[in-house]
């Protein structure tokens, strides 16, 4: 019978000097042996004797009367340390002696702090079959040391501070594997197709990383019992999955329903994504089946006509499935890094007229083209030993704001002045030519003065009228969005101006208008999202921002309801010049800042803005069902259906997923300080998104917090920035344990008209969480709530808990809250939860005097820079902290 035994491998003790072993280490020894199945493994004496010797014990290694080490490896099969928070503060990775545990089969190490990349050595141990190391805060890649590992079993999930990165191929080679649990990390790069091999595969979880690029075949052929690809950014048509259960929402395929095709041109596009290795500003946009929308992409009559893509670190090769889109007439990829040759078959683009290749590394040799295309090649170093012609056509102009500031210039095809053929011309239309000369000269001027009669009189009589017959109606002009990556920052402001001369400027800025505008009527439109559009625009749509368009005020204005002659529907946020403080002023740079640069499904997108006078404008896209507040607490006096418990895990999930990414997944950390459920807004598919990003503050890279100026909802407030103004993405994640709450309980986060012990949701939730006779009563009456939804609702009730946790350092990120949702949504599955020991914000205070504390700490400067940024902020695992977090399946 082989030996079994389950203990700690290393344990470091400090070293003083004693003529026997320390008494201490005794204790913990014989503390260790009694916890044991089968301490007799061992061989200890059961009492007396000294470990340190002589004769010392088995496995047992001193150093100056003191234990340094317990090493029973050579025996060990089965190594459990789950939930063991060994070393909290700086995290531990398992010894290299480990790797001498020939017989290791499971070593399972799940939420107990392990940092640093996972272990090469892991990879090739001869018996391990079963690695479980999910919960963790491993970095860096799967090594190649795992290529042809015997493991069946590998979870390596839910990796805390950014998670695992890298491309995910070397799993393709691990043949044994039953089980894979690769979702919640950052893992990059495209599915394997050699993933297909893998016969025995059962169970294969990527859910929640950056994976790119089309679906292998071989994997939609897999007979797979659990397949989740949800929260990717996998491109092109979902194919037929042969899996018994399959998941694969929040991707970037083109269509919605497995089996059906992409547009050919579609298609087209993604080869050449694929062979410019996927790049992620073209991923995150490059979405649906509608290309003409896309970043970098000109439509004409609903074909795509230009690929315009300079200055975006392009690298790779040019693919061939370009040739494809008959209808290109500019190709425009100048400044990026592309290299090998141009393909043979894009000379076959009958309507190409512009192709731009400067400043990249393309090598010969060079396609024939037709005459009639200009062809730029400059600035490519593989092509200077190339005579042949590489500046064909004339001067290309700048294409939009997406091309760069200098368009190399080019030559023409005519023949060189200089060249032999030339010189022998000359000497013989010496004479001819001065005679020609002197009458060009002569009648030159002539015509000129008669062609420009010709021109101007007819035009300023058509100008006069037209300017006549005008209504003094503002003007703007689309400008493409700017590519935020672009190092000088600028952007075209167009300025159509209402005053009695009728002059438009184009003037040259950092995106931002005069606050001092002062002509009546003059618009700035300047470019801030996908749409620009002008206050006079806005005027109209919104008949002159009327009583009936609007949808509800806020602290910043008032919102109205507006309809395009497109059919577009958008809300307009409207600040109106009464009310313009500083602070008002502030809000509304603070909003622009930070949503022209965010985007994501589940944020309210920007559509543009508009400054006039005193004006600032605001334009979203409009979300037809309104703020989550009115469904959950005024559903009944609008005649509305009730929110059923599955759309309210929708919109948590929803919400958790635009907050995620917010903190951590965008290219910027942000803190939005007021999310509410007046700030969280449902589509027609009551699909949800956060809004209101006026209060939202850049998070600070390093490791301390933001002291800012007091803002936000009390009630929604987390209490050290109530008291302190230190802030960290923490404080949102507060705010969203609130909300949670109201969706559990559909009561406000405050409300005085309630009994005084109910008043605040937040310290009266705490007090009837652990009592499941309480929070069965406590839930929204709308809900009809039966075992198995009450089960769900406990799951959530705890996480509400959790995220309002009275310190920081116990809330848990958001990632963790998306991990808590997702398999609710998708299907609830029990759980064994662990009871918390933690203690819950003391609420001591009454109610009234911790609003007028609150109301005191309204705009005071804090100073306090001990409370570290949320970053780093929150360990591996609280005491206490529920399993729901990290569930028993590792989901």
């Amino acid at each position: 019978m082989r030996k079994k035994l389950a203990s700690v491998l290393l344990l470091s003790l400090v070293t003083v000097v004693f003529s026997t072993t320390d008494s201490g280490d005794l204790d913990v020894l014989m503390q260790f042996r009694d916890e044991l199945d089968n301490p007799e493994l061992l061989k200890w004496p059961e009492k007396g004797g000294d470990p340190c010797g002589p004769p010392s014990w088995n496995h047992i290694y001193c150093e100056n009367s003191r234990v340094t080490q317990i090493q029973a490896q050579d025996n060990l099969e089965v190594l459990a340390l789950d939930a063991n928070n060994f070393n909290a503060s700086t995290g531990w990775s398992f010894p290299k002696a480990l790797e001498n545990s020939a017989q290791l089969t499971n070593l399972s190490c799940m939420n107990c702090n392990l940092i640093g990349p996972l272990p090469d050595f892991l990879g090739s141990m001869p018996s391990l079959t079963n690695l479980m190391l999910s919960g963790n805060r491993l970095s860096g890649e799967i090594q190649g040391t795992f290529n042809g590992s015997a493991l069946q079993m590998l979870w390596l999930n839910n990796q805390l501070h950014g998670g695992m990165t890298g491309p995910i191929d070397v799993v393709a080679t691990m043949e044994s594997l039953t089980v894979l649990w690769l979702h919640g990390n950052h893992f990059t790069g495209t599915i394997p197709e050699s993933i297909g091999k893998l016969t025995l595969l059962k169970d294969l979880n990527l859910n929640s990383n950056k994976l790119v690029g089309l679906i292998p075949i071989s994997l939609a052929n897999m007979r797979l019992q659990n397949l989740d690809l949800n929260n990717n950014h996998l491109m092109g048509p979902i194919p037929m999955f042969k899996a018994s259960k399959v998941t694969f929402a929040s991707n970037k395929f083109c269509q919605a329903t497995q089996g059906l095709l992409c547009s050919p041109e579609v298609m087209a596009l993604i080869e050449f994504l694929g062979v410019v290795n996927y790049p992620s500003k073209l991923v995150s946009s490059w979405s649906g089946n509608e290309p003409c929308n896309w970043l970098g992409i000109r439509c004409n009559s609903g074909k795509v006509s230009v690929i315009n893509l300079p200055h975006y670190n392009l690298s790779g090769c040019l693919s061939p499935s370009v040739a494809k889109l008959d209808s290109l007439s500019q190709i425009r990829l100048q400044s990026n890094n592309l290299s090998g040759p141009i393909p043979n078959n894009w000379t076959s683009l009958k309507s190409l007229e512009t192709l731009d290749l400067s400043g990249n590394n393309i090598s010969g040799p060079l396609p024939k083209f037709s005459r009639t295309v200009k062809l730029v090649v400059t600035g490519n170093p593989l092509l200077n030993g190339d005579k042949t012609d590489h500046t064909k056509g004339a001067n290309i102009p700048p294409e939009s704001s997406d091309s760069p500031p200098n368009i190399p210039t080019t030559s023409s095809q005519d023949s060189d002045p200089g060249s032999p053929a030339t010189n022998s011309s000359l000497k013989s239309t010496k004479t001819k030519g001065f005679k020609r000369n002197t009458f060009v000269l002569i009648m030159a001027p002539v015509a000129s003065f008669a062609l420009v009669a010709f021109l101007v009189i007819p035009l300023s009589i058509y100008f006069y009228k037209k300017r006549k017959d005008s209504n003094l109606s503002s003007t703007s002009q689309v400008i493409p969005p700017r590519d935020p990556s672009d190092p000088d920052n600028m952007v075209k402001v167009v300025v159509a101006a209402n005053n009695t001369n009728g002059n438009t400027s184009t003037l040259t800025g950092s995106g931002s208008a005069s606050r001092n505008s002062s002509s009546i009527g003059e618009s700035h439109v300047i470019e801030a999202g996908n749409l620009v559009i002008s206050v006079q625009v806005l005027r109209n749509v919104t008949k002159n921002f009327a009583g009936q368009k609007e949808l509800g005020r806020g602290g910043f204005g008032v919102v109205y309801k507006g309809e395009l002659d497109d059919g577009t529907q958008i809300a307009v946020k409207r600040m109106e010049a009464g009310v313009i403080t500083n602070k008002a002023l502030d809000e509304f740079q603070a909003e622009i800042a930070v949503l022209s640069k965010v985007r994501h499904r589940h944020l309210v997108s920007l559509l543009g803005y508009s400054i006039e006078g005193n004006e600032r404008i605001l334009v979203y896209e409009y979300m037809s069902q309104g703020a989550l507040s009115k469904h959950l607490f005024h559903w009944k006096s609008l005649k509305l259906e009730p929110l059923s418990w599955k759309r309210r895990l929708n919109i948590a999930l929803d919400v958790a997923r635009g907050m995620e990414y917010l903190h951590t997944l965008g290219h910027q950390s942000f803190i939005h300080r007021d999310l509410k459920s007046s700030n969280i807004l449902l589509g027609d598919d009551f699909r949800a998104k956060v809004s209101d990003f006026g209060l939202v503050k850049l998070a600070p890279n390093g490791e301390k917090s933001v002291v800012t100026r007091l803002a936000g909802t009390f009630g929604y407030l987390a209490p050290e920035y109530a008291v302190t103004g230190k802030i960290t993405t923490k404080a949102d994640v507060f705010s969203f344990g609130v909300v949670l709450m109201e969706l559990l309980t559909g009561l406000t986060a405050l409300d005085e008209d309630r009994p005084e012990e109910t008043q605040y949701l937040a310290a009266w939730f705490w007090h009837i969480k652990p009592d499941k006779e309480k929070l069965r009563a406590a839930i929204d009456p709308s809900l009809d709530v039966k075992d198995e939804t009450f089960e769900s609702v406990s799951i959530i009730a705890e996480l509400a808990g959790h995220c309002t946790a009275r310190e920081p350092s116990q809330r848990p990120d958001m990632g963790h809250a998306v991990n808590v949702l997702a398999p609710l949504v998708e299907k609830w599955k029990p759980l064994d939860d662990d009871n918390d020991d933690y203690c819950a914000i003391d609420y001591s205070l009454p109610l009234n005097q911790m609003v007028k504390d609150w109301q005191e700490a309204e705009g005071k400067d804090f100073s306090y820079l001990d409370l570290e940024d949320s970053k780093g902020s929150i360990p591996a695992r609280p005491t206490g902290f529920a399993e729901s977090f990290n569930s028993a399946d590792g989901r």
